[in-house]
């Protein structure tokens, strides 16, 4: 079969969109939706939502974890959601239901569990416990851009006013209040996509 210069040119400008899309492009989820929802009935009971303002769940610091073990922490990815279906295994053997389904207080009764190695099937419950609680604090108060702190939210709980790329004298008086500068420090509409 005789192929014409047309036809060569026009199937190799082909090739890259194919490679493309059989390159396996990483995700930007870990998680599974199952698996999403055992991690924010656990964080949700780390940072609730109270009358001093929006919990982890709102924050949207689940997002932060799913990607950042889609991404840049992709080694624990097997790990962390071995920790997350072991939660869920003890919540089932405890309470009859996965963690997602149980009250808050029984949800802390399991937490508590975990978090004092107390937890039967979690051999090393506080070591996972401590892993998913600095994850959901970094998710909860960094920088939006990584997929957390929607809106802000950890930044105006803790009246973190957000990066100064300058600072005059006006800034520098210890009795002011900074006001919020309301933005990454990747840009103005940096993480706001989720």
């Amino acid at each position: 079969m005789a192929f014409s210069r047309r036809t060569l040119i026009a199937s190799a400008a082909l090739v890259p969109v194919a490679a493309l899309k059989s390159s396996g492009q990483p995700s930007e989820h870990a998680l599974t939706p199952a698996q999403l929802r055992t991690l924010e009935a656990f964080i949700d009971r780390l940072i609730p939502r109270d009358e001093n303002g929006p919990g982890a769940v709102d924050a949207g610091a689940q997002n932060y974890i799913d990607r950042q073990l889609a991404g840049y922490l992709s080694s624990e990815k097997d790990t962390f959601i071995a920790g997350l279906e072991a939660v869920d295994a003890y919540a089932r053997r405890v309470h009859g239901s996965p963690l997602a389904d149980l009250s808050a207080d029984k949800r802390d009764e399991v937490l508590t569990a975990i978090d004092t190695n107390r937890a039967e099937g979690l051999p090393t419950g506080r070591a996972f416990f401590n892993r998913a609680r600095r994850l959901t604090l970094e998710g909860m108060f960094g920088d939006p851009y990584y997929g957390g702190n929607k809106n802000f939210a950890g930044w105006d709980l803790i009246k973190y006013p957000g990066p100064r790329p300058a600072t005059g004298p006006e800034h520098q008086k210890m009795s002011t209040p900074a006001a919020p500068y309301r933005r990454s420090a990747f840009g103005p509409d940096a993480g706001h996509d989720h």
